[in-house]
């Protein structure tokens, strides 16, 4: 099993950080017990994120914004929204909310301008980024809204989400 593990690290160019002296001294035994810990950090962690998903009513309870500008200055790259979903909380004007839309692979973040409502109850948003000049076509329905904005921590380093964002090829080296 330690074999399998330095050919690994060998093939996707970790040798030089992982100290393979380490892994070679290792029994089976201790080789299960690190992989074992490590299973058991991810599974805390997906436990503790399903469980913010499951109390703030988001798919995406924190995410941090992507965007080139658009929602400047309220927001920057890299900052960290803190978003709640819940249906019987409506959404106003002044509003940030993240909206997914069908045809775009990342979260757009918007501020309410205007909420319409129809006479069946079918609720759309009109809305714009804070730096356009012009709003957006107002299409967007509750079930595009992703959460709302309730707090955000201003990004001064260059997090992981957006460097795999920008080199998608990077996602599949990690992953390797």
């Amino acid at each position: 099993m330690a074999i399998m593990a330095m050919d690994v690290i060998h093939r996707i160019g970790l040798a030089s950080i992982i100290p393979l002296d380490n892994i070679k001294r290792m029994d089976k035994w201790q080789m299960f017990y690190h992989v074992f810990k490590f299973g058991m950090i991810m599974i805390s962690a997906l436990m503790l994120w399903k469980g913010l998903m499951v109390w703030t009513g988001s798919e995406s309870p924190i995410v941090v914004v992507l965007s080139d500008g658009s929602m400047e200055p309220a927001y920057f790259r890299c900052d960290k929204m803190f978003l709640t979903n819940i249906e019987e909380d409506p959404i106003h004007a002044g509003d940030t909310c993240v909206f997914k839309i069908k045809d775009r692979e990342i979260p757009i973040v918007r501020r309410i301008l205007m909420v319409n409502e129809d006479l069946e109850g079918n609720v759309t948003f009109l809305t714009k980024g804070e730096s356009n000049q012009i709003n957006d076509d107002g299409s967007l329905r509750r079930s595009d809204v992703t959460g709302r904005a309730r707090g955000f921590v201003p990004g001064d380093t260059y997090p992981v989400t957006i460097v795999m964002n920008d080199n998608p090829k990077l996602i599949y080296f990690v992953l390797a």
